[in-house]
């Protein structure tokens, strides 16, 4: 996959190094030409490149109109929106996404302006302390589909509803499926139906609306 990264700062430095890992084609735009050295320590210079984002010419340089996937991940909200309204209706990139740096300036952050995920870093902080708080040991481990649903990971309490039941005996909310179930480390085949018990981690997409309801099954009666 081509993606053209826009912001040579921690993250996105971070992000360039982790994607190249991965076997990916990356391309990184940089303003200050002063972080050259620091950049340069985790990712070649054939993939770095200098300029404003903003600028058309810079993007075309650095080989947007390749590009399956624009991100956006300076730290200046309004520089952002600029890379993705350029990336989406002057060079046609499919999939665009963008950080959002103030919580306050989220609601700018939509298809309109080029935008197809958003990552709002405050919110997902609050939404994962949020669920620490009342989800018990239920852990989000991916946002999916833009938010509406989660993959989920759940280790069973004692005297849980599930425990000693299969799964084919619980009667789990529509919008959920169980992907897999780990125990001591290893893999339960599910075409079996377990029997559920106590410390089985149990993993599962679920919709964001029934989390409360499946965590019921796994958590403390």
């Amino acid at each position: 996959m081509r993606v053209l990264i826009v912001g040579g700062g921690k993250v996105g430095t971070y992000l360039a190094e982790r994607l190249l890992r991965e076997k990916h084609d990356v391309r990184l735009i940089e303003l200050r030409e002063e972080e050259k050295e620091r950049i340069l320590l985790d990712i070649p210079s054939e993939t770095l490149f200098f300029g404003s984002g903003t600028d058309p010419d810079v993007l075309e340089a650095a080989g947007i109109r390749k590009a399956n996937v624009v991100a956006a991940v300076t730290g200046v909200d309004e520089t952002n929106l600029v890379i993705t309204t350029l990336a989406r209706y002057e060079f046609l990139v499919p999939r665009i996404i963008a950080r959002i740096n103030h919580p306050k300036n989220a609601w700018l952050f939509t298809k309109e302006m080029g935008v197809d995920v958003a990552l709002n870093q405050a919110d997902l902080m609050a939404n994962l302390i949020s669920e620490e708080m009342s989800l018990g040991d239920m852990m989000t481990m991916h946002v999916l589909r833009h938010g509406k649903y989660r993959l989920v990971e759940e280790k069973i309490a004692p005297n849980a509803l599930s425990v000693g039941k299969r799964l084919s005996d619980l009667s789990l909310p529509d919008q959920s499926n169980i992907v897999t179930v780990i125990r001591d480390g290893n893999l339960l085949d599910l075409k079996t139906d377990p029997v559920l018990q106590t410390g089985d981690e149990v993993f599962a997409i679920v919709h964001e609306d029934q989390k409360k309801a499946l965590a019921r099954f796994f958590n403390l009666p």
